[in-house]
């Protein structure tokens, strides 16, 4: 049968997954490299460092309750679930603080918690090297960006891209790491892009971080079948009824391909030095900017005003959070703590602050306008104060492929995440590792020190 099947016309899906499939390492650039060590050492330890959430514990509860074998390490928990499960609590617990890595080219996509939760649990299925590790995560990116780029309309329709665009990410990742063929492996982009779920509705729940894991899990499931021959349509995101065409007011299927091999969409990765919605992160630079620059007293303060791109108040426009979760999509909150700590990591999305008088009453003297001739990454901050008005421009927001986070800010990121889960030696271990990760034989040595 699959011969026959391949026999049929070329399509744009085919063609990408032919792309892929035949890959190798050598292909990737020094570059691609260098932004897949990032990208697993960052990821890894916002996975840590969310192991702990209410949310995963709830979670793991009922994963506990229902999983199948235990063939899949959970990290930061001690733990092992199925096959499925683990990426599934993985995945999700590298979401839900909202710190992990976003690929802002053409979409905005949190690429790596589906397709590393998913690349992690197949790595304790057979060996894995860790050239052929960074490849497939490699092939995720290539996969999950370009089929998000065929349907311009899809986050303006309410879809959360990390759950859908992320299936078909850890999908083509999870195939390329079982060494499909290009039959195979289109099988398994028709299979996950048709489980391709996630609303925007969920945004400041514990159902949003849900998609990362969701997306995780379905990517295993359809890579796991397609290798035994279950097949699905050969043009799942080009076809009369297809992804781009369902999922989007507008379809440009021609994207699928258009530039294939010309570099590596991983290159253009962007990292979170802020534990929130990634349109936040201008303003927070230009508020924290201002108060490092004028050493302004909070209680002097009458106005924060912002100029922001208009994505920044459609998604982030909650006024009183109620949860650390809420508060992740807070533009007022964001300026607050920006002010008042001069951070937005961790800490400040927690229930408790979100829940501070301090914090709540300068939440109200934050006004934002939105600006469409701004880009994405770009905000005006003025803070009045004393009767004196303080301005700034952020051209370039912090971590964005315009202003990369170095590799030492990645790394620091990394400890604070990871140490105070595994303890200081394990993180050393674990950074150690993925700094020579090409090098590296086998992946389990990696996840061993993650439990």
């Amino acid at each position: 049968m699959d011969q026959n099947l391949d026999t049929q016309a070329e399509t744009l899906t085919k063609t990408l997954c032919g792309y892929l499939a035949a890959a190798q390492f050598g292909d990737l650039s020094a570059a691609a490299k260098h932004e897949a060590r990032r990208g697993v050492l960052d990821w890894i330890g916002c996975a840590l460092a969310g192991s702990g959430h209410k949310t995963i514990t709830t979670l793991l509860a009922v994963l506990q309750e229902i999983s199948g074998r235990p063939q899949a390490t959970v990290f930061g928990r001690n733990l092992r679930l199925g096959l499925t499960d683990a990426p599934l609590a993985n995945g999700q617990m590298g979401h839900v603080l909202d710190y992990d890595d976003t690929h802002m080219g053409g979409v905005v996509l949190h690429t790596s918690s589906p397709v590393l939760a998913a690349l992690f649990a197949l790595a304790e299925r057979a060996p894995v090297s860790g050239a052929d590790f960074m490849l497939a995560y490699a092939v995720g990116f290539e996969a999950g960006v370009r089929a998000g780029r065929t349907a311009p309309g899809h986050h303006k329709g309410g879809w959360h891209l990390t759950g859908t665009l992320g299936t078909i990410a850890a999908s083509a990742a999870s195939g390329k790491l079982l060494e499909l063929d290009r039959q195979r492996l289109t099988y398994t982009l028709g299979i996950a892009a048709t489980q391709a779920a996630g609303m925007q509705q969920n945004r400041g729940t514990m159902g949003k971080s849900f998609h990362a894991g969701k997306a995780a899990a379905n990517g295993v499931l359809a890579a796991l079948l397609a290798e035994r021959g279950f097949d699905s349509t050969q043009e799942i995101i080009e076809g009369k009824k297809g992804f781009a065409r369902i999922y989007s007011d507008v379809a440009a299927p021609e994207q699928l391909t258009a530039g294939l091999g010309e570099s590596w969409i991983i290159e253009t990765n962007g990292h979170k030095p802020y534990a929130c919605g990634v349109v936040l992160h201008p303003l927070i630079d230009a508020v924290i900017a201002i108060r490092n620059r004028e050493a302004i007293d909070p209680a002097a303060v009458s106005e924060i005003a912002l100029r922001v791109h208009p994505l920044v108040l459609s998604i982030t426009g909650v006024v009183e959070p109620s949860t650390g979760l809420q508060s992740k999509f807070s533009t007022v909150h964001s300026a607050a703590v920006a002010l008042l700590d001069g951070s937005a990591g961790v800490a400040q999305y927690s229930d408790a602050k979100a829940l501070d008088p301090t914090v709540a009453a300068l939440r109200r003297k934050v006004t934002a306008v939105a600006d469409d001739t701004l880009r994405k990454d770009e905000a005006y901050a003025a803070i009045t104060a004393g009767g004196r008005r303080h301005e700034v421009h952020i051209a370039h927001a912090s971590g964005t492929a315009d202003n990369p986070m170095s590799d030492a800010a990645i790394e620091a990121k990394f400890m604070a995440n990871a140490a105070p889960v595994i303890g200081r030696a394990r993180a050393e271990h674990a950074r150690d590792f993925v700094l020579a990760l090409e090098t590296q034989q086998d992946m389990r040595v990696l996840i061993a020190l993650l439990a």
